[in-house]
C-alpha cells in the first residue's frame, strides 16, 4: 500500500493496515529505522473494550470483551477469587 508524507511530516496509515492491527487515533507508535526502512510499531495493546451483551444461553446480561479477547478457564477464575471477600 502506498501513502504520502504531508508538508507537516505526517503519514496517513491506510485503513486496512490500521484495522488489521487495531490502531486507532491517538495510539502511540514507536518509529525506528531498520535496514533503510522506517518501521512503525504499536507500543502497547489497549485492553479489550468490554461491552454489556445478552448471554445467548441464559438470556441474562453478561460482559463480553469480544472474540479476540483472551479467555479464562473456570479453574483460573476460581483461583483469582479464592481470597475475594
Amino acid at each position: 500500500m502506498q501513502t504520502k508524507v504531508s508538508t507537516k511530516g505526517q503519514v496517513v496509515l491506510p485503513g486496512p493496515l490500521r484495522r488489521r492491527l487495531d490502531i486507532r487515533a491517538g495510539d502511540p507508535l514507536d518509529a525506528d529505522i531498520e535496514g533503510g526502512r522506517i518501521v512503525l510499531t504499536p507500543r502497547k495493546k489497549r485492553p479489550h473494550r468490554v461491552k454489556l451483551v445478552t448471554d445467548p444461553v441464559t438470556g441474562l446480561p453478561a460482559l463480553s470483551a469480544g472474540p479476540k479477547a483472551p479467555t479464562l478457564s473456570s479453574k483460573e477464575v476460581e483461583e483469582m477469587l479464592v481470597n475475594f471477600p
